[in-house]
């Protein structure tokens, strides 16, 4: 399991009767989780002093329960700061264990800048560093494009929610990244892919968090299961010749890591690399133990590290 454990500013603190007790900078909130399937003690006295608890409806959706929490603060990860507010379905704007996803994309670039600049790989029209060109499809409130584009990179991010969009540049701002080198694009992903293919864009690595289910802009229909290995195909085409890395996470149940891998291994095989999956974690303070978070799947080329 790859685990979310370099974090500050946000701890899981205790888990039990499908709940889970976080704290979100100063604050502590209880939010629902379908893995916590176990009734152990709740000793935390997080569990009765907390600002925030997310009751879920038997017929869908629910409500929060506020006690003493702002309409919006701020957490930190590494150099990157982040703006939260409770919303619907229990979320706060961000998924804090993709933050071992974050570093991980982020070393790959790092180390492909280095590489270049070691190379002399420069553009012929500028004379600079060819710079690593990352695509993030579903981008939601910017966490990966941030820390991408932190570590150096040119980035394209794209999310199907006006919202999500303004709310991933403010993060940035935020982080003192506005400066960078951000597409920032509300649009349709598979929509958005098939014209940059027709355009004849390239992208040196690839980042993607599709949901098990969702509209686009104009009611555009995505279901995981029937459109994911598709759109993965689809995407191939906008690799640039030598890219670096593809990553694709899932929160569909069901859908094991194993599945992750061999979908990589087949849609990437032109490619000659090696695709490595696993669930991802965040650790549960007072038991010592994980809390699964869902699944990553990484492609890199040959030679390249997992």
């Amino acid at each position: 399991m790859w685990i979310a454990d370099q974090w500050k500013d946000y701890e899981v603190l205790d888990t039990s009767e499908g709940e889970k007790l976080e704290r979100w900078g100063s604050y502590l909130l209880i939010r629902p989780d379908p893995q916590v399937i176990w009734d152990t003690e709740k000793k935390d006295p997080g569990w009765r002093k907390f600002n925030a608890r997310y009751h879920r409806s038997h017929s869908g959706g629910g409500d929060w329960e506020f006690r003493d929490l702002p309409e919006q603060w701020t957490i930190g990860y590494r150099d990157l700061t982040f703006h939260l507010k409770p919303f619907s379905f229990k979320h706060t704007g961000l998924f804090p264990e993709q933050a071992v996803n974050w570093d991980w994309c982020a070393e790959q670039i790092r180390s492909e800048i280095k590489r270049r600049e070691q190379a002399g790989d420069t553009d012929p029209g500028t004379g600079k560093v060819r710079p690593v060109k990352v695509l993030n499809l579903f981008a939601y409130t910017g966490g990966a494009t941030l820390s991408a584009a932190a570590a150096g990179a040119a980035v394209t991010h794209v999310d199907a929610s006006k919202g999500m969009v303004g709310w991933a540049k403010e993060n940035a701002a935020s982080s003192g990244l506005s400066d960078r080198p951000v597409r920032w694009l509300v649009d349709d992903c598979t929509k958005f892919v098939e014209r940059e293919i027709r355009r004849g864009h390239h992208y040196d690595g690839i980042i993607m968090d599709p949901p098990s289910y969702g509209r686009g802009p104009k009611g555009e229909i995505w279901k995981m299961e029937d459109n994911i290995y598709p759109f993965i195909r689809l995407c191939t085409e906008i690799f640039s010749e030598k890219p670096l890395f593809f990553l694709i996470n899932s929160y569909t149940t069901g859908l094991a890591p194993s599945v992750l891998t061999y979908m990589l291994e087949t849609a990437l095989a032109d490619w000659h690399g090696h695709a490595v999956s696993s669930e991802i974690g965040l650790p549960v303070r007072d038991t010592g133990l994980v809390l699964p978070c869902g699944s990553t799947g990484r492609w890199t080329p040959s030679g390249a590290g997992d």
